[in-house]
């Protein structure tokens, strides 16, 4: 990990669109190079964040999904700011765009889609801040993912609790749920029996 200065931090942000802030200061920074900063707080506290850090928990993800063969961002390095409290991590941003920036999913779309979240089960993906901005669409035409720090990669395939609380994340979104429940068959296809009537009423609302 690299120290960064005050004037370094302030160089870079200079020339930077923010992309995220809270009342804590910035969160997200894309910088002028095209490569993103993002920003972590340290607690004060003794908890998992300061045990396993967010930077950390972000890199590693990011490494794992390479291994996996999953398309993400690919991290350059990472920052201590000491006198903000922060680390950062800078890194390069998968290509595309996600699936709520584009004007709607046709069902081929929600059918890969579908595929796709499957497929991350079976090698023990879970994400506990999925929705459809943290799902890319590259030029390529295949699906990765971003904003990878909230994640928790298992050693072998999710159980079906697992898969029906990561279902449930992304029907948490109104949003996002509608545009799949659109085209809410091909999404099913991809689930089992079992697990396919509760994720049916959740897309359509009737779990919350």
């Amino acid at each position: 990990m690299k120290e960064m200065s005050r004037e370094q931090y302030e160089s870079l942000r200079k020339d930077a669109e923010i992309k995220a802030a809270d009342q804590h200061g910035d969160k997200v920074l894309l910088l002028a190079d095209g490569t993103y900063l993002k920003l972590f707080r340290i607690k004060r506290l003794i908890t998992s964040a300061r045990l396993f850090p967010y930077w950390r928990r972000f890199e590693l993800n990011a490494q794992k999904l390479d291994r996996l063969g999953i398309r993400t961002l690919q991290v350059r390095d990472v920052y201590n700011l000491s006198y903000l409290r922060r680390t950062a991590v800078n890194y390069e941003p998968l290509p595309g765009k996600s699936l709520r920036d584009l004007s709607g999913l046709d069902a081929d779309l929600v059918d890969q889609l579908g595929e796709f979240m499957s497929g991350l089960h079976d090698k023990g993906v879970y994400l506990r801040s999925l929705h459809l901005g943290n799902v890319v669409l590259t030029p390529e035409g295949e699906l990765g993912l971003i904003d990878i720090a909230d994640m928790k990669i298992h050693g072998g395939s999710l159980s079906r609790r697992l898969r029906l609380r990561n279902y449930h994340h992304l029907c948490r979104y109104d949003q996002d749920r509608q545009v799949v429940a659109k085209h809410s068959e091909r999404f099913l296809s991809h689930v089992d029996e079992i697990t396919r009537p509760k994720l049916a009423r959740m897309l359509a609302g009737e779990v919350s």
